[in-house]
């Protein structure tokens, strides 16, 4: 239940329920402006950081979590999964840059740890997105990445040789596994190496990919923000 919005982005349908909150998931076609954003340098980390409503760089990792209406958190990605959280009873909400060394890290899962045990959130209140990305049918790995992966797909027969890894099934585990309901986990299907009209993939293009944002934040009282004008 994806939409495409007027500035580009996908978004998830369901959550225009929320009329506190505001998303999307980058594509090719979208602005990708980063300073009307607070955002990190990514360094394929699982370091999770709080953040407030001023856009700018907040320092090194790969998630941010508010509860500071009137600001957007979001991550840059060219392959690596976008994964976006919400906490919808106390309207607290995360982005999640999950490449395939953050996955191996538990990026996903220490994220929705964070707002447990940080902000209080139930597991059954929190409802997890994930984006377009690099899927199984193109993300083939030697042995070296795949034995990483040996603890978080301990029924694969195949690590000894070349194989194939699905970064957004290991990210939804993971949500799983932190206590998430399986019908508030959400994946998008969408692969950004196959799907060459959305989406910028590095490991298509390499030197020449450009990066998408997927942002997420709250609206404040008077619902009129938006980070890009239609």
């Amino acid at each position: 239940m994806f939409g495409r919005s007027p500035e580009g982005t996908y978004r998830w349908i369901p959550w225009d329920a929320y009329p506190w909150l505001e998303h999307g998931f980058g594509t090719r076609h979208a602005p990708s402006d980063l300073s009307r954003f607070t955002t990190l340098r990514q360094i394929h980390s699982a370091i999770v950081l709080d953040a407030g409503a001023l856009p700018g760089c907040l320092g090194e990792g790969d998630a941010l979590v508010t509860a500071e209406p009137g600001g957007c958190i979001g991550v840059k990605t060219a392959d690596c999964v976008p994964v976006l959280v919400i906490d919808r009873r106390q309207r607290v909400v995360a982005s999640v840059h999950a490449g395939w060394r953050g996955t191996v890290q538990r990026i996903a899962w220490r994220t929705a740890r964070h707002l447990i045990e940080g902000y209080g959130s139930r597991a059954s209140d929190l409802e997890a997105v994930i984006g377009p990305g690099i899927a199984g049918c193109c993300f083939e790995v030697g042995p070296e990445v795949a034995v990483q992966f040996t603890s978080l797909l301990p029924d694969r027969t195949d690590l000894d040789g070349r194989t194939r890894i699905d970064l957004a099934e290991v990210n939804r585990t993971q949500l799983l596994e932190a206590g998430l309901p399986a019908s508030q986990v959400q994946g998008c299907g969408m692969c950004t190496v196959c799907q060459v009209e959305d989406f910028h993939s590095y490991r298509r293009d390499r030197e020449h990919a450009g990066r998408m944002i997927s942002y997420i934040g709250l609206k404040k009282e008077n619902g009129r923000e938006r980070w890009f004008a239609p």
